[in-house]
């Protein structure tokens, strides 16, 4: 065997008829002529009585062992569980072709076709011929001969950084005197191309590595949940890298049946995603329900990550029951970052429903100050999760590309079907809601004015209170690197009450949207009174109480009326039942204080409880000399227990170890039919445990055997759900160590 020696074209010497490195396109492809490529499985017929031996044919062509490791690794692509070849664009990868005989560049032609899709096609992007050349250039698909060993050479190729993402099928092809010969097809060379956040001419790129490993790389997340005052989290498997969950993401852009051509396009990508991840009139992954009955499906409160949902979405072909909108945000998670498209989960607090564009939250009461449910269309959710994803944005003025709001929760649609974004979070900041797309709804969700009306009896409405700081009052997403909050909000409104804040507010408006009264001399002038409310530690189950302050900063003598009702509360801000309803009579004496305190019992909201335990507390109150009206909204997440997790064993790779769940029931009675989940992506795939029935405080424990597939700190996260005990979470942070340390 000869020693291997580094490819070197002589320039001096006059190519071959037909010499690839002579030729931009292949000769099979005019620049004219771009329709349709027929790609034949097989080599073709050679006339008999031609004389074959001398001609160039591929033995093989190699794309695992070495090659296929340096690949991967240098593509950061050897997190996925799947054999097949994974790049990402716009960055050079090596494959090693066997010939019949050495290649001879003087007379030898060939080159690399990459196809997707049925009927390729060259003006698409679907078709892609590769020539061979001596020098790649950046930005355009080239192969490059870096390797001569006997028979075989090593070509480095370049892929063009705006390509489309997907599975290709790879071909051979050489120039015979006769005819074009394409090797056959063969699924072990079938190739992913990604995005690519590591290459500077990417749509995607980011240039801070700690950014990149957080919003591509880390397959497990933490959702912010709870209310604002009370913010609770819990962990989420994204699973990007499980097996087959990358045929799965693009399976999904097959079902949304998105053109080929405008797969490289991380904008068009992100919008298709924000309406396949739900099923609203598309079929896509999810059924959103807030309802109280999931016995046809699961809890959405019991589900550990992504990956179950994906896996049983791309078995069936049919949406998976249930979801809420933490549920939409990290499937949309997964499905972003696996095509290599950076992407992080946030969560609003306090986070506003406008349903019909006026920048406005609408709430009116009626004589005795009660809400009018019937006139009251807009609603504020506790908190609410969707995603942001990173891309420049050309189709938008300089300036207003990195984070892109994207909303896979069903809430309105969006160029007729249910969808939201990728708008930018700049836009939104700066009140240019006349960008694409759906920046006004974003914009009122977290910045709209909340605007209490009185209804009369002859049907007018007069402003009573405006409150210009309930909405989108914190908004988090996780930390980079750690697990704990990082305060976004700066990033999608100015300081409230702020000048740049108004200004934002009324460029918002400038841009065309729907304008009602705003005018605030409709409004009491005083502020000399006001009314605070606070909670004792409320636990599920458990008695506790409610505590109004009320504070007079006049000279003058007030008397107040207030009205305390307490509804059991979907977390998207709609009323389920009411379980409280008082009246309280304040006199409030010349710069002082007063407060009333207000009983609230378990057996009064026990048997309307719904999803995440919320209570939504509304109060107001009248000075009854001034007509001043004071109103204030409290949502109340009652504590729930957690689940204990341990391990039994050693934690390495490919050894068995036992991870071990307890629960203790805090109730009196017997909760029933309870279903414990618990997963956690390079330890144990997603296992479920039923218990027919847990007596009132006794505790439970389930053992479950795994083996670690994954080295370095990983996670375990578990679930409980029964229909009497929603939102039970447990996790433990685990270090697995190598199978050689």
């Amino acid at each position: 065997m000869s020693e291997p020696k580094a490819a070197n074209v002589d320039k001096k010497k006059s190519p071959a008829p037909g010499y690839a490195g002579r030729r931009s396109i292949p000769p099979n492809v005019s620049n004219a002529d771009e329709d349709e490529v027929p790609i034949r499985d097989t080599f073709g017929l050679i006339p008999r009585g031609v004389d074959t031996t001398d001609y160039l044919t591929v033995d093989n062509v190699e794309l695992f062992k070495q090659q296929h490791e340096k690949n991967k690794k240098e593509h950061h692509t050897d997190r996925f569980f799947n054999n097949k070849l994974i790049v990402r664009r716009g960055q050079t990868f090596d494959i090693k072709i066997d010939f019949n005989r050495p290649y001879d560049p003087e007379k030898d032609q060939f080159w690399v076709e990459y196809v997707i899709g049925r009927y390729p096609q060259q003006s698409k992007g679907t078709y892609i011929p590769i020539p061979i050349v001596e020098n790649l250039e950046v930005g355009k698909w080239g192969a490059k001969v870096i390797l001569e060993e006997d028979n075989s050479i090593t070509l480095s190729i370049l892929s063009a950084p705006d390509c489309i993402i997907g599975k290709f099928r790879m071909y051979i092809a050489v120039l015979t005197s006769y005819e074009i010969r394409r090797t056959p097809r063969n699924s072990n060379t079938d190739t992913y191309i990604l995005f690519n956040p590591w290459c500077k001419e990417d749509a995607v790129y980011m240039d801070d590595e700690r950014e990149i490993e957080e919003y591509v790389m880390n397959d497990v997340g933490v959702i912010f949940n709870g209310e604002i005052s009370n913010i609770k989290k819990r962990s989420w498997e994204y699973g990007q890298f499980e097996e087959r969950i990358l045929d799965a993401c693009l399976f999904l852009m097959d079902k949304a049946e998105l053109d080929l051509s405008g797969r490289g396009n991380p904008v068009k990508i992100s919008r298709v995603g924000s309406a396949m991840i739900n099923a609203k009139d598309d079929n896509g992954v999810i059924v959103g329900s807030w309802g109280k009955d999931y016995s046809f499906g699961v809890s959405p409160s019991a589900w550990t990550g992504s990956v179950e949902i994906l896996l049983e979405y791309f078995s069936s072909g049919l949406p998976v029951k249930y979801g809420q909108c933490w549920v939409f945000a990290g499937v949309f998670t997964t499905f972003l970052r696996c095509l290599g498209i950076p992407a992080r989960l946030v969560t609003n607090y306090f986070s506003a429903h406008d349903n019909d564009a006026n920048l406005q939250t609408d709430f009116f009461l009626d004589d005795d100050d009660t809400i009018n449910t019937t006139l009251t269309k807009d609603s504020i959710w506790n908190y609410h999760c969707w995603n942001e994803a990173w891309m420049s944005r050309p189709d938008l003025p300089v300036g207003f590309g990195g984070w892109q709001a994207v909303d896979a929760t069903p809430q309105e649609t969006s160029d007729g079907m249910y969808r939201c974004g990728p708008a930018s979070v700049q836009a939104i900041k700066h009140g240019h809601v006349c960008f694409q797309f759906d920046t006004p709804f974003l914009f009122s969700e977290v910045n709209s004015d909340i605007v209490y009306y009185n209804v009369k009896r002859d049907g007018s409405k007069v402003i009573r209170n405006v409150d210009k700081t309930h909405v989108g009052q914190k908004i988090l997403t996780k930390e980079i690197g750690e697990d704990g909050r990082h305060d976004i909000t700066d990033l999608y409104k100015f300081s409230e009450g702020t000048e740049e804040e108004r200004l934002a507010l009324e460029a918002a408006l400038m841009y065309g949207v729907k304008k009602e009264i705003r005018e605030e001399e409709q409004l009491p002038s005083s502020i000399d009174t006001t009314m605070e409310f606070q909670e004792d530690n409320a636990v599920f189950g458990s008695d506790f109480k409610v505590t109004l302050t009320f504070k007079n900063q006049s000279s003058n003598l007030y008397t107040v009326s207030a009205f305390l009702t307490g509804h059991v509360v979907f977390y998207t801000g709609v009323l389920k039942a009411e379980f409280k309803n008082k009246k309280l009579e304040v006199n409030l004496d010349p710069l002082s204080t007063k407060t009333a305190e207000v009983q609230i019992k378990a057996s009064e909201y026990m048997s309307h409880l719904v999803e995440q335990a919320s209570l939504h507390f509304f109060v107001t109150a009248r000075v009854n000399e001034t007509k001043k009206i004071m109103a204030k909204q409290k949502i109340v997440v009652l504590h729930v227990p957690e689940l204990s997790i341990k391990t039994i064993g050693e934690k390495m790779v490919g050894k068995e170890m036992t991870v071990v769940v307890e629960f203790t029931n805090p109730l009196k009675k017997k909760l029933e039919n309870v279903i414990l989940r618990m997963g956690g992506p390079g330890v144990m795939k997603t296992k479920t445990q039923i218990f027919r029935e847990i007596p009132g405080n006794k505790t439970v424990r389930w053992e479950e055997k795994c083996t670690p597939s994954r080295a370095g700190s990983r996670k375990v996260i578990a679930t409980l759900d029964s229909e009497t005990l929603r939102h039970v979470y447990g996790e433990l942070n685990i270090e697995i160590l190598s199978a050689d340390y």
